[in-house]
C-alpha cells in the first residue's frame, strides 16, 4: 500500500511539474490573445481559461517536454524560454487584431470620423476601429476559436522545440514579416474609403476651382461623414469577409510566410 502511494505521489508530482511546464507556454498566450487577452476580460477569467486550456492540451504534449535540470536556475531559464514562444505565439494573433484597427483608424481619418467617439473603448480608437475590432473579435469566436486555439498549441510544440531558445536571426524576420503582414491587409480593408475619399476630394477641388464663391468645406466635409459610414455599411461584411481567412491561416500556421 504504502509503495503502490508513494509511487501514485510521484506519478501525480511528475504531472504537475509536466502541466506546470506548459502552463508557462499557453499563460502568456492567453495574455494577449484576441477575445480572451481583451482588456475589458477580467485577469481572473484568463488565469481560469489558460488553467483550462493547459488541462486539454498537457495530455497531449506533456511527453514532448523534456525534463529541465533538477536546479532553480534550470528550472527558471526552461520558464523563460516558454514564456518567450508563448509571447511570440500570442502575439501572431494580436496582430491580426491590431490590422483591423489600423484598417479602422485609416477608414476613419478618411472619412473625417476619427474624433467620433474616439474614447468609447478601453483602448482610445476611432468609432470605425471599435466596430471592426468587435465584429472581428465575434467573427473569431463564432469559427470556433476555443478549439482551433487548442489545435493551435499543440501544433507549436511541433513548431518550437521546448527547452530551446527560439534563434534570433528566425523570430527577427518572422516578427518583421508579421508586421509586414497586418500593414498590408490593414491598407487592404481599408483601400475603399482611402480610395474613395481621395477622389471625393479631387472632385470637390475642380468644382472649388471652377465655383470660388461656392463654400465647399461646409458642403463637402458632411458628405464625405455620409459617404464614409454608407461606405461603411456596405463594406464592413466584405473585410470581415478577408479579414476572417486571414486569422484563421494564421491559427493553422503561425510561421508560414
Amino acid at each position: 500500500m504504502i509503495a503502490a502511494l508513494t509511487a501514485l505521489a510521484a506519478q501525480l508530482q511528475a504531472w504537475f511539474a509536466g502541466g506546470a511546464l506548459v502552463f508557462a507556454r499557453i499563460g502568456p498566450v492567453f495574455a494577449v490573445v484576441p477575445v480572451f487577452g481583451e482588456r475589458v476580460v477580467p485577469a481572473r477569467i484568463r488565469l481560469a481559461a489558460a488553467l483550462v486550456t493547459t488541462v486539454v492540451v498537457a495530455p497531449a504534449v506533456v511527453e514532448a517536454v523534456p525534463v529541465p535540470p533538477p536546479t532553480p536556475l534550470g528550472w527558471v531559464i526552461f520558464s523563460a524560454q516558454e514564456t518567450l514562444i508563448g509571447v511570440m505565439l500570442g502575439m501572431a494573433l494580436r496582430l491580426m487584431i491590431q490590422a483591423l484597427m489600423m484598417a479602422g483608424t485609416m477608414a476613419a481619418q478618411a472619412t473625417s470620423l476619427s474624433q467620433a467617439f474616439g474614447g468609447a473603448g478601453v483602448d482610445p480608437q476611432p468609432a470605425i476601429s471599435q466596430v471592426l475590432v468587435m465584429a472581428g473579435l465575434c467573427a473569431a469566436a463564432m469559427a470556433g476559436l476555443p478549439e482551433r486555439l487548442v489545435q493551435y498549441l499543440v501544433l507549436s510544440y511541433e513548431l518550437f522545440t521546448p527547452g530551446q531558445w527560439p534563434d534570433p536571426a528566425s523570430v527577427a524576420q518572422w516578427g518583421v514579416a508579421r508586421v509586414a503582414q497586418a500593414f498590408a491587409l490593414a491598407f487592404s480593408l481599408a483601400a475603399p474609403f482611402v480610395i474613395g475619399a481621395g477622389l471625393y476630394n479631387l472632385a470637390l477641388g475642380a468644382i472649388n476651382r471652377a465655383m470660388p464663391q461656392l463654400m465647399v468645406a461646409f458642403v463637402g466635409a458632411p458628405a464625405l461623414t455620409l459617404g464614409g459610414l454608407f461606405l461603411l455599411f456596405i463594406t464592413a461584411p466584405i473585410m470581415l469577409s478577408v479579414w476572417i481567412p486571414a486569422f484563421l491561416a494564421t491559427l493553422g500556421n503561425p510561421v508560414a510566410p
